[in-house]
């Protein structure tokens, strides 16, 4: 009886016991994380590593509905642009960007960025535009030249409108692509147009205005979007955000990307190179230069670097080599000192000044490598008016003495060395005499000019 009672109680009950782990309830429960990545600064190679990795990454996985880029950028390289963008294109995941926090900027190349995106917002008190190619603005062509009023400012030399035409037909397509304004992204091309928020959004340049990720999230929530031609709704009401940080190969390329710390592991390269094969040991110069040299030759092939800048830093290293190997009193020591110089400050092509080499950083490297050559010069210019202490000049001149009496051939000590000696006068023991000539290993000597007077 009470093994009937106990599954009748069971089964009366089961629906209210087990009602709370159902596979319905379990999945309701279940929360997605929403992956924010974070552009702070200018856009170059390590920003984009950082971000297409991601991306990559998250649409391989599948398991998230959204990614959230947060944008505050002055601009940055073309190059680094354009892949962060095609790897935001190609996405199959829907991206939204957000320019945030408040004081934020997605200038130049953040224009672009918030373009291409599938959703576009900004927080309060934020700006974009001015998204003009920076290397080719110049003065404005005055409006009362312009034949007409509908006719657009085509100043400058051939490549100059090309870049900018390009530039132009590149935002306007990524415009048309998320339906969004195209004549306003083209001023911000051409003419450096900006916007405030909520005129952004007043002029559908952008579709939200939210204080943070969280508030964007709730206004999201139940929206449809189109990605790759297909329609999908946000269901976010479960989700939480996740803030990506970026790894060790992020940080790695930050760090010798900077045009400074390249610009020193060259530098650290070449030297250290040469003086392994000035003085060759145990390989350890040898070694950090190469080590050096070829990272930096993999940090300048992501940057823009102005190869004419890159000529003139090795000419003007030759050149100083030069000067150590065949002295010419300062000609290619000098020469390659301003060959250096000038290669150095042309060495980046770009004008953000985020990835130009430091001028203080130039000049502490020119002035060490000035004072260098100085040294040098100075040393070579002692050297030359020091007696020679060896070789058949150092012979010629010096004194010996007889070892015994002879007339024609004998022997004579020289540093303590016994040399063949031949004499056409009579010679003593002991006595001193001058070196006069080296002829094979004998020497021809005579009665120093002293012994002779006194004679």
């Amino acid at each position: 009886m009470m093994r009937c009672l106990a599954g009748l109680i069971l089964v009366l009950f089961q629906p209210i016991m087990f009602s709370d782990i159902t596979p319905e309830h379990v999945s309701t429960q279940l929360t997605t994380d929403i992956p924010v990545l974070a552009i702070n600064g200018a856009i170059g190679p390590a920003v984009a590593d950082y971000l297409i990795r991601s991306i990559k990454q998250f649409n391989q996985q599948g398991n998230t509905p959204l990614i959230i880029i947060t944008l505050d950028t002055p601009g940055g390289l073309s190059s680094s642009l354009r892949d962060i963008n095609q790897a935001i294109l190609n996405s199959q995941i829907p991206i939204a960007c957000l320019v945030h926090p408040q004081g934020a900027r997605a200038a130049s190349a953040g224009t672009y960025i918030l373009y291409a995106c599938h959703i576009a917002a900004m927080a309060p008190a934020t700006t974009l535009g001015a998204a003009t190619p920076v290397s080719i603005t110049g003065p404005a062509t005055p409006a009362a030249t312009a034949p007409d009023d509908k006719e657009q400012n085509t100043g400058g030399t051939a490549m100059e409108r090309k870049v900018l035409n390009d530039s132009i037909a590149y935002i306007r397509s990524l415009a048309q692509l998320r339906q969004r304004n195209a004549d306003w992204a083209e001023l911000a091309v051409r003419e450096a147009a900006t916007l405030t928020a909520i005129e952004a959004l007043e002029k559908n340049v952008i579709n939200y205005l939210a204080n943070s990720a969280k508030d964007l999230l709730i206004k999201l929530h139940g929206k449809t979007i189109e990605v790759d031609g297909k329609i999908q709704m946000l269901k976010l009401e479960k989700s939480s955000l996740h803030f990506e940080k970026p790894d060790w190969r992020t940080e790695f390329i930050a760090t010798i990307t900077d045009p400074n710390i390249a610009y020193i592991l060259m530098l650290l390269g070449f030297y250290g190179i040469l003086l392994e094969f000035y003085s060759p040991g145990i390989g350890i110069s040898g070694v950090i230069g190469a080590i050096a040299l070829i990272v930096a030759l993999y940090a300048f092939q992501l940057l823009p670097v102005n190869f004419a800048g890159m000529l003139l830093i090795f000419l003007g290293i030759g050149l100083m080599i030069t000067e150590s190997m065949i002295p010419s009193f300062g000609i290619f020591g000098f020469g390659g000192l301003v060959s250096f110089v000038i290669g150095s400050i042309f060495l980046i092509d770009s004008d953000l000044q985020q990835f130009r080499v430091a001028l203080p950083l130039i000049a502490a490297v020119s002035v060490v490598t000035a004072l260098f050559i100085l040294f040098m010069l100075s040393y070579l210019w002692r050297a030359r008016h020091q007696k020679t202490v060896s070789g058949r000049e150092a012979i010629i001149g010096a004194e010996g003495l007889v070892i015994y009496d002879f007339m024609g051939d004998g022997s004579v000590t020289l540093d303590g060395e016994s040399w063949a000696a031949h004499s056409t006068q009579q010679l003593q023991k002991g006595q001193s005499v001058t070196i006069r000539e080296l002829n094979g290993l004998i020497l021809t000597v005579e009665k120093n000019n002293k012994e002779q007077d006194d004679e």
